[in-house]
Formats: C-alpha cells, structure tokens, sequence
C-alpha cells in the first residue's frame, strides 16, 4: 500500500471520526438547550397564570369588601336586603357576572340569594369558607369544594353545569367513578357588621361571592390569549391552559380529536402521583389528553391548605420540534460541508505532498540502473523541496566522487536520519496545528450557534434591566398596589403624600399640572396601614389630575383640625355634578368613558379610611373644582416604640 493511500486514508479517518463525535454531541446539546429554554418559558407562563387565576379570586374580595366597608348597617339585614341593600347586592350580581353572591346571617342562615331571591333560611353554616368567617370575624378568600345540593339551593341550571362526564383518557390512572356532580369554586366572603349606640361592631352576618369553575372558561381562555394570542400550529392551539378539580378537567381549552373542549378527560396518572398526591410543581413533557405537551402543573389548595387540584399551562411540543430539528439538521449539514471540504483539502494537498517522492523514486531507479546524471529536476518549499535539492546533491556528489561512496553513503544516512527527524518533527508539528485548528472551526460552529442563544438571552436581560429600572421608579406603587393583609405600622403621612406625588408628577399626563404642597410641620406619625393609606392617596391624586386641564393646579395640604389629622387635595378642575354627589363612594358609579374606569377608587378608599376609624369627605363646584378631605385620628395611646 503506498505511503499516498496510506496518508489519506488515515487522515480521513481521524476527520470523519471527530466530525460524527462533535454533530451528535452538538445535537444532544442543542436539543437539550432549546428544550430547556422552552421549558423556562412554559414555567414563567404558570406563574402568570397562576396570577390571572388568582386575580379572579382579589377581584371578587374587593368588591365585597367594598359593599361591607362602605354599607352603615342600622338594620337587621333582612330589613336592609328589603331596602337600598338589595338593590346593591343586585347591581353588583348582574355588574360582576359572579355566579354565586349570597347575604348569610349571623347564625349562617341564607338571608338572601341574588341568582334565587326566591330560596332561602337554608342553612350553610358548615359551607368551609361560612364558616371560617364566621369564627374568625374577618374576610376569607380562594377556591373551595361543594356540593350538588348546594349548587341546586342556588339554581337548578347552575347545578346542570357542573356536572362533568368523566371520559377514560390515554394514560390517566383507573378509576371507577363515571360522573362528577360536585363544584369547584372560587369565592370570597366577607363579614357584615352593624354599631351600636357606643360604637361597637356587632356581628351581622356574612357577604358571599364566587365563580362556578366546572365547565367555565373565562379564565383559561384569558391565559391563552394573554400568554400565547391564540397561535395556531396546523389548526391546534400552540398554548392551553386548564383547571383540574383533582385529576379532572372541568374548566380548558384542550380540545379533543373532535375539536370539543376536552372536559371529562383526566391528567396522566404520572402528573397526578406529582402534582396530586405529593404536592408538587410538575414542569416537564406529559401527554395531554391526545398529544404531547411541554407543561407545568401547580397544586390548588382549599381553604384548609388540602389540594383538590391543580392549574396547568402547556405548549404543544411538535412545533417546537421543528426548529429544533431544522437548527440540528443544518449544523450537521454544515459539519458535513466542512468536513468533505477538508477531505478534499486533506487529498489534494497530500497528492501535493507526496508528489516529490514519485520524482525521488524515478531518479532513484535511474541511478540504480547507471544513469547518475538522473536528478529530481523539482524544488517544492518545505522539508521535500529541501530532500529533493538533497537528494540532486547526493547525486552529484556520487558521480563526482565514487572512490568516496563510503563515506558519502554515511553522510548521507546521517542526513537522512536527520530529514526523517525534522519529518517526524514536522509531522507532530502538523498534528499539533491541526488539532487546534480542527477545535478552533469546530467552536466556531458552536459559537455561532451559542450567538443565536446568546442574542436571545441579551434580549431577555436587556428587558429585565430596562424592566428593572422601570420596577424601581414604581416600587413605592408596587408595595402598595399588591393585596396584603391589614397591618398597621407608625407612618409619616407628609412623606407618604410627597413620595406619591413624586411618584405621579412626572407621567406624561400630568406634566402641566401644577402640584403645590403645604405640609404642616406638626404632624405626628399616624398608627396606620402604610400601603392602603398610599393606595388612596395616589387614587385622589390621580382623579384629581385627570379633573384639572391643562396648566391647572393641584393643592396638597396637612393640617390638625379638632384633635385630627386633616389632609385636603384640591384641584381647580371641571368639578362633580351635583346629582353625581351622592353615588361618588358607591360600587362601580363613574361617570369616565367604558374602559377607563371600574368605579371602585373611591368606593374602596372609603372603606380604608373607614378601617382607620376616619372619615372622607367632597366638596365640588360644577366647572370650579373639587376638594377631598381626609380626617384620621390622633391615637395618642400609641406609643411608638
């Protein structure tokens, strides 16, 4: 075999053996990059979710708490459902399009029904979140079990909706029970008090509100669209999102073969073991019903922290395969160029390589044979050029000096052994370059595929720095605007006002406002929920920005008036309307265009302030101004500690 053939052959082994190591450890790679960068993706998509789901819940509390806080109950509650009370709860069902929203009393006896005014005096004092109000005496909120009888004292159609057909499913674990008549609910409750003649709350009652999740798809349908605007992957949708009631849907957007909503089916008996029975977040690939989906899945607990099922999101797996396949198929179509062009390379260049020595051979034939005037006749650069102009000198030297063979034979072993070492020298040399080079062009490849990554992720950091800087502009907002428990703390109530005005002074809207602050230098610091005081001085600061035009002027002034504090916001704006004067504090009342509105700022600011033991007040001019005024009291028990 010549030393040609044996070169080549060699040469291409090692290049297509480094070639198929590094497309399928870059394949593995790859696909376990992207697979995880979806999966993060998929994880991030529950806990936005899990937000829309839990805002469905807050959404309920508040306007709750906003008809308890704001109603003044003198009356027995019966006598007051039969008055101005029942057309609020009225208003609210209808306004809200809660499905459940009951008036229970003290004893946790319905009162009154808004979906079945007609059905009541039944008792649901063992109703889990009736009850727990009831003990504790203050607002309760989340998602609860209950029963068929239950759903029917409310309406017989309520009770039709949910019930849930189960459907065996590919994968779920076996059970024996065909049907589900029970309801999985979300609600809130809150209690009703009334004062007596020395001011002290009396337990009236208890304010239901809730949704019905069995065969409800507002929720789900809103993740979709808001996670995933409703993309369609070969007419499936390439995100969905489910509410289980243990390990059975009855709230999705998971279709069937069919294209129905695939209500009745169940979760695979892997993600029920996870999710279920060990309360656990499952973020992995699971099949879904008939397809496989990237998911996460997160338990839903009861009010008594017991799991009765979970909220899931996934994305459906084959389009991301795809890409996936494409960027993998392309990288080993690129290694392969690479590689047949470096095999081309590697035989041209070892054909050039070699080729002196076919000239060397000839010559050395002729001289053999006689001929000692045959040379090499070439002259390559390198180690051959140099062998070969050797080579034509041993020539000469044989033809000039014969009676010297001897000793010119032991020369020229000697430097033959040489060249053989600056050969073997030159070849490690040559195997060393080429194994850097051979590296250098392989993480090339895997740089220019790590850029892609690299680009996705400036994008994502790029949003999280600007995100942040925008996070530390609104985070004396933030710590306000989130739901947290009544807590009361010692507060400065100047620097609360100037921080929120700082806050709101600067937005677009409100640049031509002039903003004027009097602050008395003898306040003291109130005892008081820091952030709910905040929540509304921002609501009446920011109505009254939107009431002034342009150039108009906004007064923010402190004071103690009769033992209180007094804060006043003022405006020069277009003023309330005289017959709007008394529905400004109620429940949904606003008179801004649909959409910019919900009319519950006001109504709630003047439950917080009542909480405070304080009161608000408005004075308005049609077309002159309008002046809210805050009294707090001087808690001189307090002493801060």
């Amino acid at each position: 075999m010549s030393i040609r053939l044996k070169l080549s052959r060699r040469l291409t082994i090692i290049v297509l053996t480094f070639s198929i190591i590094l497309s399928v450890v870059s394949s593995l790679y790859v696909r376990n990059v992207y697979y995880k960068e979806v999966q993060t993706r998929v994880r991030l998509d529950l806990n936005s979710a899990d937000n829309v789901y839990h805002n469905y819940i807050d959404q309920i509390d508040q306007v709750l708490k906003a008809v308890s806080i704001r109603r003044r109950i003198l009356l027995p509650l019966e006598q007051e459902v039969n008055q101005d009370l029942g057309i609020v709860l009225n208003n609210i069902y209808e306004e809200s399009g809660m499905d459940i929203l009951m008036l229970v009393g003290g004893e946790g006896r319905v009162i009154y029904r808004a979906h079945n005014p007609l059905r009541n005096g039944d008792d649901i004092s063992n109703v889990p979140i009736v009850k727990k109000v009831l003990i504790e005496c203050k607002p309760v909120k989340g998602t609860m079990i209950v029963t068929h009888d239950m759903l029917k004292n409310e309406n017989q159609e309520l009770a039709r909706r949910a019930i849930v057909k189960i459907k065996d499913t590919p994968k779920a674990r076996s059970i024996s029970k065909q049907i589900e008549e029970r309801g999985m609910l979300i609600a809130a409750a809150v209690p009703f008090f009334s004062l007596d003649t020395n001011n002290t709350k009396k337990r009236l009652g208890v304010l239901i509100g809730g949704y019905l999740l069995n065969n409800h798809f507002e929720i789900v349908d809103n993740v979709k669209s808001e996670l995933y605007q409703d993309q369609i992957y070969k007419g499936k949708d390439i995100g969905t999102a489910t509410i289980f009631f243990d390990d059975l849907r009855i709230s999705t957007n998971v279709l069937r073969k069919d294209n129905q909503r695939a209500i009745g089916s169940r979760m695979s008996s892997e993600v029920y073991d996870h999710v279920i029975n060990y309360g656990k977040v499952w973020a992995d690939r699971a099949f879904v019903v008939n397809n496989w989906y990237i998911t996460a899945y997160e338990p839903i607990r009861d009010l008594d922290n017991n799991i009765i099922g979970s909220l899931y999101v996934g994305l459906l797996e084959e389009p991301f395969k795809k890409p996936q396949r494409i960027i993998i198929l392309f990288f080993i179509l690129m290694v392969a160029i690479t590689t047949s062009a470096l095999l081309a390379l590697i035989l041209f260049f070892t054909r050039k390589m070699i080729k002196p020595i076919d000239h060397i051979n000839v010559m050395s034939k002729k001289v053999i044979d006689g001929d000692l005037s045959a040379r090499c006749g070439i002259y390559p650069s390198g180690e051959m050029g140099v062998l070969c102009q050797t080579i034509d000198q041993m020539a000469d030297a044989i033809e000039r000096r014969e009676n010297e063979l001897q000793s010119a034979t032991q020369q020229q072993v000697c430097q033959s052994e040489k060249l053989a070492s600056i050969g073997r020298l030159s070849a490690g040399i040559a195997h060393e370059i080429n194994n850097p080079l051979t590296g250098v062009l392989t993480f090339a490849h895997l740089l220019k595929q790590k850029k892609n990554n690299e680009e996705d992720i400036k994008d994502i950091e790029t949003i999280i720095e600007e995100t942040t800087k925008v996070r530390e502009i609104v985070r004396g907002l933030l710590d306000f605007a989130r739901q947290t428990p009544f807590q009361k703390e010692y507060t400065n109530i100047n620097d609360d006002l100037h921080l929120i005005l700082k806050l709101i002074k600067n937005q677009k809207e409100f640049r031509n406002i002039i903003f004027v602050e009097k602050y008395s230098g003898n306040i003291p610091a109130f005892y008081g929920d820091k952030n709910q005081l905040q929540q509304v001085f921002l609501n009446l600061l920011l109505n009254a920005g939107e009431a002034v035009s342009k150039n108009g002027t906004v007064t923010i002034s402190t004071s103690i008036k009769k033992n209180k504090i007094m804060i006043a916001i003022e405006d020069n704006g277009c003023g309330i309307k005289k017959k709007n004067m008394v529905k400004i504090f109620d429940p949904f009342f606003t008179t801004k265009p649909v959409g910019k509105g919900t009319g519950l700022g006001l109504s709630i600011s003047y439950g917080i302030i009542q909480q405070h033991d304080g009161q608000i007040e408005c004075e308005s001019i049609e077309g002159e101004g309008t002046t809210f005024t805050i009294f707090l009291p001087i808690n001189q028990a307090k002493v801060k500690e």
